[in-house]
């Protein structure tokens, strides 16, 4: 888990290297509002009661106590933040038309994203369907290389080819746009995995909407066959696109529906819930136990889409009572400052620095070219010599280079 918050750590200081932005990090900030007080002052770590999880098929799940350190709660922040204002910036730029095309928010869920990978290992492998920014970040890719991503610059981490929903880092296979179609790519990760003996797991990603998919309960036949070590988790946010769950599902108990199969039922929106959810599963896989299933239950504050503004099937009312008594990154925030593991200047410090952070990245985004034409077919094919593939009509021709 350590290696994890020292990649994250490492990414957001990425993102802020711009010459407009400065060197200083966020943690430098916070270090100067620091200093007015001893770091003596503030409580190094402490013990929190955390909701317990619904089990099915398990006679113990996750420890119902979670510590936390000072250090783990300033990056978890940090990176819920950092998720939060990333999306709000993206919403800006695609209603000015400058993100076209498909765009799925994921603000609202940050603790689902920060929870499982503070409980996993940078070596460990995620794969989720196309509300995947917050992913991207996490997995360690940048600010800029997201949001030049979304744009379609050639600085984004496709190169501007992906777009929303397509976006691939080290051990991180997207952002997928089928529906399900990620669960069972997902499982021949974690079948990978058990092949090569390196005791890792896979994390395969969905939503309610694509929990009833026939290919995803044919995923759970074949990991529960082979005892692949992989998590499968259902984000349930509510809503598959504009039908609630109770409209869509039979049975809304997701964390069940592996039936033969291990599940938990986590509060998505507490992070170290999340955090010690995860780190209960991933102990069960690597155990040799075979797949797990498990259910967080979230909720997201935008619509499904850009497309959609999210308040014709549900009201205004519900998403700000849900801001007001269950926002992932408030409830961090107030647990620190009632525990005196952080103070209100420190954390308006790092909230300065990650808005400074966000409008580099805007930016970049805005200012970067567009890949050009002859490097539309590149990086189709891998370790492959130059070929020639038919460009835009039949007689242009372009070169694709792995």
């Amino acid at each position: 888990m350590q290696n994890m918050l020292t990649l994250i750590s490492n990414v957001f200081r990425l993102g802020n290297a711009s010459k407009n932005v400065g060197a200083q990090t966020v943690s430098e900030g916070a270090r100067m509002v620091v200093s007015t007080r001893s770091i003596a002052d503030f409580t190094p770590q402490a013990s929190f009661h955390i909701k317990k999880c619904e089990l099915h098929r398990l006679e113990e799940g996750p420890s119902e106590t979670a510590v936390l350190t000072r250090e783990q709660g300033l990056q978890y922040y940090r990176t819920m933040q950092t998720m939060r204002r990333m999306e709000l910036k993206a919403d800006q730029l695609y209603k000015q038309k400058i993100i076209r095309g498909f765009c799925h928010l994921y603000d609202g869920q940050e603790a689902c994203a920060m929870g499982i990978e503070a409980g996993i290992n940078p070596t460990d492998h995620l794969i989720t369907a196309y509300r995947a920014h917050g992913y991207t970040f996490t997995r360690g890719v940048s600010v800029r290389e997201i949001m030049a991503e979304l744009t379609g610059r050639r600085g984004g981490v496709a190169k501007g080819k992906g777009g929303s929903m397509h976006m691939y880092a080290k051990h991180f296979y997207g952002g997928n746009g089928i529906v399900g179609a990620q669960v069972p790519l997902g499982a021949g990760v974690a079948l990978a995995c058990q092949y090569q003996g390196n005791n890792q797991v896979c994390v395969a990603l969905y939503g309610d909407g694509a929990a009833n998919q026939g290919q995803i309960f044919e995923s759970f036949n074949m990991a529960a066959l082979w005892k692949l070590p992989c998590i499968f988790i259902c984000e349930n946010n509510k809503f598959g696109m504009g039908t609630s769950v109770e409209r869509s599902s039979a049975s809304t108990e997701y964390f069940k529906r592996g039936d033969y199969i291990p599940g938990i039922k986590v509060d998505g929106m507490d992070v170290l819930c999340v955090r010690e959810a995860i780190k209960f599963a991933a102990d069960h896989c690597r155990a040799g136990k075979g797949p797990i299933v498990m259910e967080l239950e979230t909720y997201r504050y935008h619509g499904h889409s850009m497309s959609d503004p999210g308040v014709s099937y549900r009201s205004r009312e519900e998403i700000q009572e849900v801001r007001s008594k269950s926002d992932p990154i408030t409830m961090l925030k107030e647990r620190m400052l009632s525990n005196n593991m952080a103070c209100v200047e420190e954390i308006k410090e790092i909230d300065v620095e990650i808005r400074k952070v966000i409008e580099d990245a805007a930016q970049f985004a805005i200012s970067d070219p567009e890949p050009p034409l002859d490097e539309l077919c590149n990086h189709i094919f891998a370790n492959d010599l130059p070929m020639e593939v038919r460009g835009t009509n039949p007689w242009v021709k372009l070169k694709s280079v792995s």
